[in-house]
């Protein structure tokens, strides 16, 4: 499989990648709200096969100690085929050649064994506020 990344954020059909979000299984996105979210992140990553987008992923930072993944997508029918840890070794070196010491990574549950064999570990630490904690407890991202 020959595929390109790149953080080329010009040429993305944002209507395209919620499609990927939805078939991944990964939700409903809104592309504007989806490019937003994109743009605003300092570390992105898109993959192409054969000029057709195919996976994203994207990380925010301060640029000095942190940097968080968000959104790592494969299209469902390129899973399995290294497209994304492709993505998440891009965000991360792309965080290391700054120099950020701790890449953290906001996730769906049921992808922790994917994330650990890149590195993640569990953290003791992390807690979040939500505007729907009824949702996140149902989905398993929050207890």
């Amino acid at each position: 499989m020959n595929v390109v990344l790149s953080e080329n954020i010009e040429c993305i059909d944002w209507a395209e990648l919620v499609r990927i979000f939805e078939g991944a299984p990964l939700g409903r996105r809104e592309p504007v709200k989806l490019e937003k979210a994109f743009r605003n992140s300092l570390y992105k990553c898109f993959v192409h096969s054969e000029e057709v987008l195919i996976g994203a992923g994207r990380a925010i930072s301060d640029g000095v100690t942190y940097a968080i993944v968000f959104d790592v997508v494969v299209r469902a029918d390129f899973q399995g085929q290294g497209v994304g840890t492709a993505i998440v070794n891009w965000l991360i070196e792309s965080s290391r050649k700054d120099e950020i010491p701790k890449v953290l990574l906001y996730s769906v549950p049921g992808k922790e064994g994917f994330y650990k064999k890149l590195g993640f570990r569990h953290m003791k630490t992390a807690m979040g506020i939500f505007t729907n904690p009824t949702w996140h407890i149902t989905h398993g991202y929050i207890e």
